[in-house]
């Protein structure tokens, strides 16, 4: 008997909030994310699970009294600049433009209209560990970890090439 269930992951994360049908309807217009079910309990959903690419995310409406969680995910997409521009179409703020990293991946992040803050990246390119280090010293590849690193304590986006 294998531990983890046919279809799941080892890590499955919960994202728990006050309107997790909006949450589901947002995730299928964003990331094509599929409803595999949710069971309602007195006009709130008690539980619900959305498959995105290979992954589950399980979600729930928070008890009365709970403080706000939103998470943080890293969702990995064969597109990221196409996924982050359907986010925002699904009504997403913008966190961070899309830009690449300088150890291969293109990553943008969006804050959905539940404050869940989604990491949108793309392998783009297999770098190795000399390239890599060496990228560490160019101020292009720094100044755009930079942004990403800084970006979610600004009072808006700004482009990693802006020097404010």
């Amino acid at each position: 008997m294998n531990a983890v269930p046919n279809g799941y992951t080892t890590i499955t994360p919960w994202i728990i909030g006050q309107n997790t049908a909006g949450l589901m309807d947002f995730l299928a217009r964003a990331f094509g994310a599929e409803d595999l079910g949710r069971m309602e309990v007195g006009g709130r959903i008690g539980h619900a699970e959305m498959r995105i690419g290979s992954g589950v995310v399980m979600m729930f409406d928070a008890p009365e009294g709970w403080a706000p969680t939103p998470a943080f995910i890293r969702l990995f997409m064969p597109d990221a600049q196409s996924a982050f521009d359907a986010a925002v179409r699904a009504g997403a703020e913008v966190v961070t433009e899309p830009t690449m990293l300088a150890f291969g991946d293109k990553v943008g992040r969006v804050r959905d209209p539940f404050g869940n803050i989604w990491w949108l990246q793309q392998r783009v390119e297999d770098v190795s560990q000399d390239e890599m280090m060496r990228r560490w010293s160019d101020p292009q590849w720094t100044r755009a970890m930079d942004y990403l690193q800084t970006s979610l304590a600004q009072s808006g986006p700004k482009r990693p090439d802006d020097p404010r």
